[in-house]
């Protein structure tokens, strides 16, 4: 039984780490995704050009950021709780989700101004945000999945060599 104790202080300090980088990375997203420009017309909001590729590119450039912070996030924790994986594997996990969504509320919010009037309507840029919901998994999954990657390298490692 004493394997199955859990510290919760390693899980709550892995999803705030992950929280805050949450809110680096949407800074980050927001600097290098490109921005949809929409016309408001009466409808609502219609894209300037309706066969833009920035809708697209915006969900990329979310999983590639968050992914890349999944993976650093996945790093430091086996660094520093490797003795404790099932609390660092749940901390990664709910702070990877946690830190996805931080990330796209502060990256959804840092664009969105009016940038010109236009006789056919307002032309605009939109906040971020992303179409394909599923790039929100992109850093729990690469974090826990590095982690595990790692840790099955070292016990291998271990187990080939035991002298180590």
């Amino acid at each position: 039984m004493r394997h199955l104790r859990v510290n919760p202080a390693t899980i709550a300090l892995t999803v705030l780490a992950s929280a805050l980088l949450g809110v680096v990375a949407g800074f980050v997203w927001a600097a290098l995704a490109p921005a949809t420009r929409y016309v408001l017309v009466d409808g609502g909001p219609q894209p300037a050009d309706p066969e833009t590729q920035t809708l697209i590119a915006a969900d990329g450039w979310f999983a590639v950021v968050t992914g890349a912070a999944g993976l650093l996030c996945a790093a430091v924790a086996y660094l520093l709780a490797r003795r404790r994986p099932v609390e660092a594997l749940t901390g990664l996990t709910a702070g990877g989700l946690l830190a996805a969504y931080v990330a796209l509320l502060v990256g959804g919010t840092v664009k969105g101004v009016v940038r010109a009037s236009a006789p056919g309507g307002l032309t605009t840029t939109t906040s971020l945000g992303v179409t394909a919901h599923g790039v929100l998994l992109a850093w729990p999954l690469l974090a826990t999945a590095l982690f595990w990657l790692i840790e099955f390298l070292v016990t291998y490692q271990r187990r080939a060599d035991p002298a180590a």
